[in-house]
């Protein structure tokens, strides 16, 4: 590996995420944002993407146990609705019992909705996850990292360690899971995922032409790939989050006092065109 290959890409990586700091988000995708909250003021007027609700299939996932009472029954045909806020009820009432796979099953039910690839991979996928011999100490550490430390050092107690389970479901997990138990420091958990990531990497592709450190768009595409972001990244994507949160503040096309969560919301659904 040669320098370019190893610590430079590193160290321009590095200057990368600090333009993006500095710049926050670039005119078009506020306007962007502004036109999606026009559209959607009234479904998320608390400032919250607490509304927020998917379908699934609730005799998709009969081979799952346990199974949250807050879901449909995986006897009912037809399908079902689950909202963020319901998801984040149902995981209260799973963590007050230390019913920690029962958590996991609400938000990977909510996260996969109705997709899936074919065989059936969100339920398979979930089976196979919830076999997995050490999987309750594995999320119990989890918790008890975002508590007593924070989200970045939780996401780090999942990444990696439980098979199947990768970190777009691990920040789904964290996310519901930090609505229940606020971190110790720092921001509260948001949802990472492939979409989120490329909205990420369109930006710092951006700043990294602008700025010259990355010209050719070869580190955003590196650092914001499709999958597998390490515990730095996820805290280099939390601190993006909550300043752009508070940079759209000031403005007059967002709500002042919205969430966090509400701008990973929006980016998800948002597009916007890139300049140059």
């Amino acid at each position: 590996m040669n320098e370019e290959d190893g610590q430079g890409r590193q160290d321009r990586a590095d200057a990368v995420d600090r333009e993006m700091v500095a710049r926050l988000l670039p005119e078009a995708v506020v306007r962007a944002l502004g036109r999606w909250w026009e559209v959607n003021a009234s479904a998320y007027a608390d400032g919250t993407p607490g509304a927020h609700t998917v379908r699934y299939t609730p005799g998709r996932w009969a081979q799952i146990t346990p199974w949250p009472p807050t879901l449909a029954p995986t006897s009912a045909s037809g399908d079902a609705s689950v909202s963020r806020a319901e998801v984040a009820a149902a995981v209260a009432d799973a963590l007050q019992r230390k019913a920690f796979r029962e958590a996991l099953v609400a938000t990977y039910v909510w996260g996969k909705g109705k997709r899936g690839t074919p065989g059936g991979s969100g339920p398979a996928t979930l089976h196979r996850i919830l076999s997995f011999d050490g999987l309750d100490a594995v999320l119990a550490a989890a918790v008890t990292a975002l508590r007593d430390h924070g989200a970045p050092q939780a996401y780090a107690a999942l990444h990696r360690k439980v098979p199947g389970l990768g970190p777009s479901f691990s920040s789904k997990f964290l996310y519901f899971t930090g609505s229940v138990v606020p971190p110790a420091r720092g921001p509260r958990p948001l949802i990472l995922d492939r979409v989120l990531a490329r909205r990420l990497r369109q930006i710092a592709a951006a700043v990294g032409r602008e700025s010259g450190h990355d010209v050719d768009g070869s580190v955003a595409a590196w650092v914001w790939s499709d999958s597998n972001w390490t515990p730095h990244r996820y805290r280099v994507y939390l601190s993006f989050m909550h300043a752009a949160t508070g940079q759209l503040a000031t403005g007059d096309s967002w709500p002042s006092g919205a969430a966090p969560d509400l701008l990973e919301c929006a980016l998800f659904t948002t597009a916007w065109e890139s300049s140059g």
